[in-house]
């Protein structure tokens, strides 16, 4: 058999992970960052917009098909954390109550913010059309003049 092969183009060797990888790439898309820092992810990101309004940020995070109350945004001292978590059960039984059908669908998501010069006491937050608008007023900074040194 070794007689048989072109020594200038040997044939790659068969790998079963490269084939699983390859396929998991056509069926997922993108690769989809399932751990981040050892923590499971969700296969999308919470996708986000950050606007600068001047005397405020508007932060928009897109949760499409979550309710009000499967939503949470929390403040601990310089960070906002955004977080969704959402469950749905389908099931389908025949004429006798057997199972024949179960189908189960669970979404989370979480990411955090750094809201150093942000006034956290006056954020507020609406969600509509599955979009969480959160309005960030910046803290009112002292004017700072620039000045140059002299080099001696």
């Amino acid at each position: 058999m070794y007689g048989m092969m072109n020594r200038n183009y040997p044939m790659p060797a068969f790998n079963p992970w490269q084939e699983m990888a390859a396929f998991e790439r056509a069926f997922f898309g993108a690769p989809h960052r399932r751990h981040q820092g050892g923590k499971p992810h969700g296969f999308a990101p919470l996708r986000t917009d950050v606007i600068d309004g001047g005397n405020h940020y508007l932060l928009e995070a897109e949760l499409p098909g979550f309710d009000k109350q499967d939503i949470t945004v929390e403040i601990l001292e310089d960070t906002l954390t955004v977080q969704a978590k959402r469950s749905a059960d389908a099931e389908q039984t025949d004429s006798d109550g057997k199972l024949i059908r179960r189908e189960r669908s669970r979404s989370f998501y979480k990411r955090s913010f750094d809201i150093s010069g942000v006034d956290a006491e006056n954020i507020t937050a609406k969600y509509a059309d599955g979009i969480l608008r959160l309005t960030l007023p910046k803290l009112e900074q002292p004017e700072t003049q620039a000045r140059r040194l002299e080099i001696e």
